[in-house]
């Protein structure tokens, strides 16, 4: 699993970097030539999507999504524990819905053939089976993160974040 979420990081820095391109050359050839990136607007968009969406499990399995835990850091450590694992399964159930309804619109943009109109005439499904990729990747890496915690707090342990450290 690290190596899948490596590569998804790996990938989106280099649609980071892509992005970074694009809207570069979309300045340059403004000032200089008078016209523009062919479809720059939707090359950015889908790649603004790559960049986001693709480190997610890995930013689940370093848990390093945000969190607002000015009242929880006042809770003992075992209750904190007991919220991280709450907050895995709240997760997980709120990821449910998303990913049908990215595999739902993955599958009929793929059917139909849906591009977006423009120079380019770029097909819609990649974009949207990215984000469909994504969050299941993210999806996975949280059950495997629920069924580790759970198993952490049957043996009577304290949760610790990748660092070692105590999970706050």
């Amino acid at each position: 699993m690290r190596l899948i979420e490596r590569t998804l990081l790996d990938l989106s820095v280099l649609a980071l970097i892509a992005l970074g391109l694009v809207i570069f050359a979309n300045v340059v050839m403004r000032a200089v030539l008078g016209s523009s990136v062919p479809d720059a607007i939707i090359l950015v968009r889908e790649l603004m999507v790559a960049a986001i969406i693709l480190p997610m499990a890995a930013a689940t399995a370093a848990r390093s999504h945000v969190a607002v835990t000015f009242l929880s850091d006042r809770m003992p450590v075992r209750m904190r524990s007991r919220l991280i694992v709450l907050g895995h399964v709240i997760g997980l159930l709120a990821l449910i819905p998303l990913i049908y309804a990215s595999w739902r619109v993955t599958g009929q943009a793929w059917r139909s053939g849906e591009f977006y109109y423009g120079d380019l005439n770029l097909p819609r499904w990649p974009g949207i089976a990215l984000f469909l990729i994504g969050l299941a990747l993210m999806w996975v890496r949280l059950a495997i993160l629920l069924v580790g915690d759970v198993a952490q707090l049957r043996r009577g342990d304290i949760l610790h974040d990748a660092d070692g450290n105590e999970v706050n």
